[in-house]
């Protein structure tokens, strides 16, 4: 998924100009998410995406429903392509950009929801690419600064959804339920039934029961589960 764009069924997302790429995970995000916003959220009407990079999982979530999103994100080159994919899709009346820090964002109202994949590695060495370094770790934007973010622009009984690596999450877990959210979907990513969860996918909100699943990318054979195809059939160009 390095090409200078990649891609859907129904829209196309170029990105030569942000620093990180569409990749397999996100994808996972934005379908689960979207999903469990039409079955368990329907009534959610305002979404705001923290940290937009290309656009993709705005894309994702427009693609399922009549949202409409906010896109928050630092990056000026990575705005730019946003705006650019956002005006280029089939729902360009339900997207808008906000080129600006996610800690200074003071919209008119609060959202409902709210999707993010934050920086990741926030305790890891630092590579020298800048921008892409900016991207993956926390260096603008920590855990405990994202969760200060959603709790001033969450609307009161609200839920976000947040993407990060398995080694990380428990941290954010205890740091998000600390704050007095409640994990109450939890989706852990292996590559094959060989690996451990490499990433997880948490969607917090009020209190109440937690639902966790898992779902496996690969089969011993590398080809798509069945599971994962049915995830992204509906995005993916060629399942």
């Amino acid at each position: 998924m390095g090409n200078s764009f990649f891609q859907f069924k129904q829209f196309t997302v170029q990105q030569a100009g942000s620093a990180m790429k569409v990749c397999t995970d996100a994808c996972i995000q934005g379908a689960f998410t979207a999903a469990y916003l039409q079955t368990r959220l329907p009534g959610v009407q305002r979404v705001l995406d923290i940290g937009a990079g290309t656009g993709l999982l705005a894309l994702m979530l427009a693609q399922r429903g009549s949202y409409a999103i906010d896109a928050v994100e630092l990056d000026a080159a990575a705005a730019r392509q946003a705006q650019e994919n956002f005006a280029a899709s089939p729902w360009p009346h339900q997207l808008q950009v906000f080129h600006t820090d996610i800690k200074y964002f003071r919209p008119e109202a609060a959202y409902s929801f709210i999707i993010t994949n934050p920086p990741f590695f926030e305790n890891n060495l630092q590579g020298p690419q800048q921008r892409r370094t900016a991207a993956m770790h926390t260096v603008s934007l920590g855990h405990a600064e994202l969760l200060a973010a959603i709790q001033q622009l969450l609307a009161p009984g609200g839920s976000f959804s947040v993407l990060l690596p398995a080694g990380e999450f428990e941290r954010f877990r205890r740091m998000g339920e600390a704050a007095g959210f409640t994990l109450r979907e939890l989706l852990e990513i292996q590559q094959t039934p060989a690996h451990a969860p490499f990433r997880c996918v948490g969607i917090f909100g009020p209190a109440g029961d937690l639902h966790t699943g898992r779902l496996v990318i690969h089969n011993e054979q590398r080809q798509y589960t069945p599971p994962f195809v049915t995830l992204l059939k509906d995005y993916y160009l060629y399942l």
